[in-house]
């Protein structure tokens, strides 16, 4: 038997439970892990609330974690028992001492990134390299806008941007985020709770405006975030921390300089084992050339998963947090 967090029905963090399970044996081209750090994420909240629907209920709940290999199906060819790992996606089931997955979804993990790290990391960080590498390719002298530059994606993106060689202006709730923000390699930050994004993009960009916003936050900032981009400018907005994105009318594009829009996820870009592997592996070589640091703010048993994503949602959580099985 093992302990997993689930839930029954859809709602706030006090429908997680911790509950016992047997662990499956995996099945073909599936090998099962014993966690030893497990990712705490934005978008554990939207499938526990119902905004992202899980497949069944009950359901687990979580897509980040990192550990050892146990066991593996027929089939398996890249990974064996004893082998590190760490994995970014799905199927649900992350916030548990025992996960079994498709072996593609699975990297290797070198030695030199700690399970805390790579379960830290993972879903932020390759959401960084696709967002920065791939989306949009950030070159040298860009100014770029980026929502929630304190928070767990934000604080790898001011760095990553900042190796890059890129001017990041990262939007913060605070003046201590702010300083934390500039801290970790923004070039500008914006205090959106007393300032005007918009109007201070403008002055810091000398009326040019930035050529890519990366938001996050996604419906308070979405108006927002189009009047901060150059025309033919790229918004890339991907995430809902504020809710869901609806009910757009495209002429807004047109009136606001032909800008563009995608609505990436991570899912699109690591879409294979090897396309995985070599995200990870431009993620871990950021880690251990040191321009990129992991920083874990905050560590939480399993059992303390809801206390967790209550700290989450009221964001009063800065740069990563895991969940120790």
């Amino acid at each position: 038997m093992a302990k997993r967090i689930q839930f029954s029905q859809h709602g706030g963090p006090e429908v997680l439970q911790l509950v016992d399970f047997e662990p499956a044996a995996p099945g073909p081209q599936q090998v099962r892990v014993r966690n030893q750090a497990i990712g705490l994420n934005f978008i554990d909240t939207y499938f526990r609330s119902g905004l992202y629907p899980p497949p069944a209920l009950p359901s687990g709940l979580g897509t980040e974690g990192a550990g050892v290999v146990e066991a593996v199906g027929d089939q398996v060819t890249r990974l064996k028992v004893g082998d590190r790992v760490a994995y970014a996606g799905g199927p649900l089931g992350a916030y548990s001492e025992v996960h079994v997955l498709p072996e593609t979804n699975l990297v290797k993990l070198p030695d030199s990134i700690s399970f805390e790290q790579a379960a830290a990391v993972m879903l932020k960080g390759l959401t960084v390299q696709y967002l920065l590498k791939q989306t949009y390719a950030v070159q040298p002298g860009d100014t770029i806008l980026f929502h929630a530059a304190a928070g767990g994606v934000g604080s790898l993106a001011c760095q990553w941007a900042k190796a890059l060689g890129a001017r990041l202006i990262g939007t913060v709730s605070s003046a201590e985020k702010a300083e934390r923000a500039k801290a970790l390699g923004a070039w500008a930050t914006i205090d959106y709770s007393r300032e005007d994004v918009a109007k201070r993009v403008l002055e810091l960009t000398d009326g040019k405006k930035c050529p890519v916003v990366y938001d996050g936050v996604g419906q308070d900032t979405w108006l927002t975030s189009l009047d901060c981009l150059a025309p033919r400018g790229l918004m890339v907005s991907f995430g809902n921390a504020s809710g869901a994105v609806s009910g757009v009318n495209l002429g807004i594009l047109a009136q606001k300089g032909s800008l563009y829009v995608t609505r990436p996820t991570l899912a699109s870009y690591a879409n294979n084992a090897a396309n995985t592997q070599a995200m990870a592996d431009d993620l871990f070589a950021m880690i251990a050339s040191g321009k990129v640091t992991v920083d874990i703010q905050q560590r939480y048993a399993l059992s303390e998963a809801a206390k967790a994503q209550t700290e989450l949602s009221a964001r009063r959580t800065v740069g990563s947090t895991v969940l120790l099985p």
